[in-house]
């Protein structure tokens, strides 16, 4: 038996499970366990009572998530389960064995139409099946132990897996020119970042618990993130600013999606970076590879 703090991490090939694969020998005070679905069913009571019997971990970050939002709103019962039902199964493991379950969630819980930056306690209405699912996550997670910590962010991308970022740079490769939603707005998440934020909360003992946001700093559309990838790239695709309707998807999306950060910043001394600086070393980190 380690004798070192354990962690499971959960959602291993995601984007943010990656990072902190990535990352973890940074961390050498802790001794890390990574799953995916393949080597956990995370909706098994039993499964994952050997799971909490084998390793006794200290901390468990939910990274795994049903993440296909516009797929979600005919896929409901695989997406409940995953981002809802498993969610209330692994705090109630978390609660019988002492764990502190840190668990990711999403902007998508908020309708947006918000003029402000999102605080953890306002109301939520989400206006999608994804939405509903990661919302009812929380909840379950909350309800089976009061000491989670649930951390909401927004349009994640990395170095890993597929997000806007790698697409943005195949197209703007692949075509003269591409259109951009100009109308939605938010804060882009550089899942790097989030890990290191993880992290900290961890090395401090993840003794605050509760509802947390975090995101880059600013506010952006996506046609600005696009132009700025582009720019920082030195790419010369057009990009042509079109409207939410222009582009019409199954899942609805939020129209304003930036969160308030600040009850991160006082509780755990998380400062994010501005997102151009955290989508510079992305960007930097792939083009080394």
């Amino acid at each position: 038996m380690s004798a070192l703090p354990t962690i499971i991490v959960t959602g291993k090939n995601g984007q943010l499970g990656s990072e902190l694969l990535a990352l973890h020998m940074s961390y050498p005070g802790y001794r890390f366990v990574f799953l995916d679905r393949n080597q956990l069913d995370f909706a098994s009571l039993k499964e994952l009572k050997a799971l909490f019997e084998t390793y006794r971990p200290d901390f468990f970050i939910n990274a795994a998530a049903y993440t296909a939002v516009d797929k979600a709103e005919t896929d409901k019962k695989l997406a409940m389960e995953v981002n809802g039902e498993a969610v209330g199964k692994i705090a109630k493991a978390c609660y019988e064995n002492g764990t502190r379950l840190i668990h990711i969630s999403t902007d998508y819980v908020f309708d947006g139409q918000a003029k402000s930056p999102y605080q953890p306690d306002h109301c939520t209405s989400p206006v999608n099946f994804y939405g509903e699912s990661k919302l009812k996550g929380e909840q379950l997670a909350m309800a089976g132990n009061k000491a989670t910590i649930i951390i909401r962010t927004a349009w994640v991308y990395s170095a890993y897996g597929h997000n806007f970022v790698k697409t943005m740079l195949r197209l703007m490769s692949e075509r003269p020119s591409i259109g951009v939603v100009s109308d939605q707005f938010g804060a882009p998440t550089y899942a790097r970042d989030l890990a290191v934020a993880i992290m900290t909360i961890i090395e401090q003992g993840a003794q605050r618990t509760g509802i947390y946001h975090f995101s880059n700093a600013g506010k952006i559309s996506w046609y600005d993130f696009a132009c700025a990838i582009r720019d920082k790239t030195g790419l010369s695709c057009q990009i042509n600013p079109i409207t939410t309707a222009d582009f019409p998807t199954p899942a609805k999306r939020p129209a304003y999606s930036v969160l308030d950060t600040s009850s991160l910043n006082r509780d755990y001394g998380v400062q994010p970076r501005g997102w151009q600086d955290a989508l510079q070393e992305c960007l930097g980190y792939l083009q080394r590879i």
